[in-house]
């Protein structure tokens, strides 16, 4: 049974090189994981990096690989911590955040979501530096986050709407939902 994958990003692993020369016959691979809508994006994004951080660029290199990175428990409810840095209009800025999610992507959406939200920053101006699971409760740094790991956790539903089976549709009173 395959499970339908709802989330618009997918993590790629991208391994990259400069091209082979006389001076330097077996160039360094540099390896990068990237969150990205398809393998195009993926690999424009690598040589974006690659550029930053090191003296190639997409004229003098190549991809060597490209791999679409799958989750192991997509139905397991887990912890991330993201570290990012993003540009604001006064600065640079680097973050730490945590998000409960079922997968990495869908958890770097979240955050995509909640920069654009909290810091009106867009995709082009957040840089993933880290995305890591958070296994132990002891781990988590932000309230909001520890207060789901309380034990014995129950959510009170106080609007319940009892369901129609066979039931009247029109009454002479009115229902109380609220119990």
């Amino acid at each position: 049974m395959a499970i339908q994958h709802l989330c618009r990003l997918q993590e790629y692993q991208v391994i990259g090189r400069h091209l082979p020369t006389d001076n330097n016959p077996t160039p360094k691979l540099y390896r990068m994981r990237i969150f990205a809508p398809n393998d195009v994006v993926a690999k424009s994004r690598f040589w974006y990096f690659l550029a930053k951080l090191k003296k190639v660029k997409k004229a003098n290199g190549e991809v060597v690989s490209l791999n679409k990175i799958h989750e192991k428990h997509p139905l397991k409810v887990k912890n991330f911590g993201i570290w990012l840095r993003y540009d604001s209009r006064s600065g640079t800025h680097n973050m730490y955040k945590e998000y409960r999610e079922m997968s990495r992507c869908e958890a770097v959406e979240a955050m995509y979501q909640d920069m654009a939200a909290r810091h009106r920053a867009r995709f082009r101006s957040v840089h993933i530096l880290k995305v890591v699971e958070v296994e132990k409760q002891d781990d988590l740094r932000r309230p909001y986050m520890k207060q789901l790991m309380t034990k014995d956790l129950k959510f009170p539903m106080p609007h319940r709407v009892p369901p129609k089976n066979g039931k009247q549709i029109f009454a002479a009173t009115r229902p109380n939902t609220f119990y």
